[in-house]
């Protein structure tokens, strides 16, 4: 059975003729799970797969803290997946198409029932996470529901388009982007650079609210230099620079490599997951995709510094992570990097131009690096722990929804 086979009448979902148990069973949990008094907020995306970075950590981050931090309120996440799947976490997975050469993420093709599915949780409170059919349905659902919805800004799709298919192709689809959004009942923005696009696209009154990071999965203790060098096969004299992330082509790959190849020795370029598929380049070592993020952070803070060439980054959460890792970081001086990175704790490059980049690599390097990297963890700490991004995100949601439930920690909220 497939969500077609579902009969959708005024936000309803309802079985019909052809089911099979694991819709059946889908529909139970959701149905049971509105039993529960407090008031709901849904986060849907289909911005959610098993490789997916910063979206699925910002969610899943901010799935835990609410159940530590704001017990008052019930929490439920809503993503495609390779079947309809209710977990006892309050992960509901809806089975959608696999994207061909999409690294696993799956596209719902039908608004209607997406949107009939989110409605079914009786949410307070729905928060969007793309544009695509998930943020659409979620629009339908708060019409349903009658609750406000939320639209948060994770990428460009209008930026995306021009890179991959030509300048052509970005008037139709910011277009079509800023009708959706300017539907919302508040957008939120993680970085004043992506708020810019959007305003540039007709939106109104953004609230701008950075990502954040789990700053005791990320530390500078878990790294082990010496572990790592023996583990690549290198020598002391080494210096180690990591990219983490997917192999996409607004990473700019292809920069961190040819400036890697123009400084030449010692230098050696780390690619954790970025690698995939890639031909052989001297000095370039590709390393697996890796689901644990505690291993993650072992290679980042066993190298001597991060390196992130996207000019066009909407924010940059491995960026926060490599930071809190206690390790500098050379990024472009543009895009949402250049938000989170100055000279304090690291190197921004004047473009992606290799030439360019290979110079910021050097000027990093002629500094005191291990100096540059305590200052970083320090300033991701202060700044951008999940616990600060939370609370100032919980303001809004309280504010958007009037449900106190969001601004009223432990007890207070158990009592509400």
């Amino acid at each position: 059975m497939t969500m077609a086979d579902l009969d959708v009448q005024e936000g309803e979902l309802r079985l019909i003729p052809g089911w099979d148990e694991e819709v059946a069973d889908t529909l139970r949990a959701l149905k049971a799970s509105t039993a529960d008094p407090r008031p709901r907020m849904v986060d849907t995306t289909m911005l959610y797969a098993p490789r997916s970075g910063g979206v699925k950590r910002y969610l899943l981050s901010k799935k835990a803290w609410l159940e530590a931090n704001r017990p008052g309120v019930a929490h439920s996440l809503i993503v495609p997946g390779a079947h309809h799947e209710a977990g006892a976490d309050g992960i509901i997975k809806l089975h959608a198409t696999k994207l061909p050469f999409g690294d696993g993420y799956r596209w719902p093709t039908s608004v209607r029932r997406w949107g009939a599915w989110v409605a079914s949780m009786k949410p307070s409170l729905i928060e969007a996470g793309d544009p695509y059919t998930p943020g659409q349905g979620a629009l339908e659902a708060g019409q349903r529901a009658g609750c406000p919805v939320v639209g948060f800004c994770h990428s460009d799709p209008a930026g995306l388009a021009a890179l991959h298919f030509g300048e052509w192709a970005k008037k139709p689809v910011e277009k079509r982007w800023a009708k959706l959004f300017g539907q919302f009942d508040r957008v939120i923005s993680p970085s004043r650079f992506i708020a810019r696009r959007l305003e540039e696209a007709g939106i109104q009154d953004i609230v701008v609210r950075p990502l954040g990071v789990e700053i005791d999965t990320f530390r500078p203790d878990r790294g082990d230099r010496n572990w790592l060098l023996k583990k690549l096969g290198l020598p002391a004299s080494a210096r180690l620079l990591c990219f983490a992330g997917r192999p996409a082509r607004e990473k700019n790959i292809d920069t961190l490599i040819e400036a890697v190849q123009k400084l030449g020795e010692p230098y050696h370029l780390v690619l954790v997951g970025a690698g995939a598929g890639l031909p052989y380049e001297e000095r370039v070592i590709a390393l697996p995709y890796e689901r644990d993020p505690r291993q993650v952070a072992r290679i980042i803070a066993s190298c001597d510094a991060f390196v992130h060439a996207n000019d066009k980054e909407p924010f940059g959460l491995i960026v926060l992570e490599a930071m809190a890792c206690g390790r500098p970081v050379v990024g472009v001086n543009a895009g949402g990097v250049a938000e989170t990175v100055n000279e304090s704790v690291g190197q921004l490059a004047r473009s992606a131009d290799p030439d360019d980049y290979a110079q910021a690599i050097e000027a990093l390097f002629a500094r005191d690096t291990e100096a540059l990297g305590a200052a970083a963890r320090v300033h991701t700490v202060e700044r951008f722990s999940w616990n600060r991004v939370f609370e100032d995100l919980c303001m809004t949601y309280g504010e958007v929804s009037g449900q106190a439930a969001f601004v009223q920690p432990g007890e207070q909220a158990t009592a509400h």
